[in-house]
């Protein structure tokens, strides 16, 4: 499946959306030697970035225009909470949903799998939705997107 929001973090990662409908999301990564930290396992901001990816996703697949749809809006991340089960090994996949939300806040939880389906890290967070960024004085418009 195509990622409707290019960000090219996530595609220099290797992330792969493999759902984005009714408030919930997945996201898969292999890992190669330049995900990994001393130890020969996923860095935890590769992790991190998996959770964070796929809550973001959880947050804008519900609520803003129908299945799979945002209508343009984006978010950020607001906070984020993660723990971390054991180490990160193979193919990682990642299942997010959102579990409340009001106009302008999603609360999003998600958690990842090592290929045999044991637990790596879990988390929550906090997304805005934004039609626009203030960054640098100026005011980023772009459709769809998220950090």
């Amino acid at each position: 499946m195509k990622f409707h929001t290019f960000i090219p973090f996530v595609e220099h990662l290797g992330f792969e959306l493999l759902k984005f409908e009714d408030g919930e999301a997945e996201i898969a990564v292999t890992l190669r030697e330049g995900l990994c930290n001393s130890w020969s396992v996923a860095h935890g901001g590769v992790t991190m970035t998996l959770l964070d990816v796929t809550m973001a996703h959880a947050a804008r697949a519900t609520g803003l225009g129908g299945e799979g749809q945002s209508n343009g809006i984006g978010v950020v991340t607001i906070e984020m909470k993660t723990s971390f089960m054991r180490p990160g090994l193979g193919r990682l996949h990642a299942k997010g949903k959102r579990v409340h939300g009001t106009a302008s806040l999603a609360f999003c939880e998600a958690q990842v799998f090592d290929e045999k389906g044991a637990l790596v890290a879990q988390a929550t967070g906090t997304f805005k939705y934004l039609k626009g960024l203030p960054a640098g004085g100026r005011k980023i418009m772009r459709n769809n997107a998220s950090d």
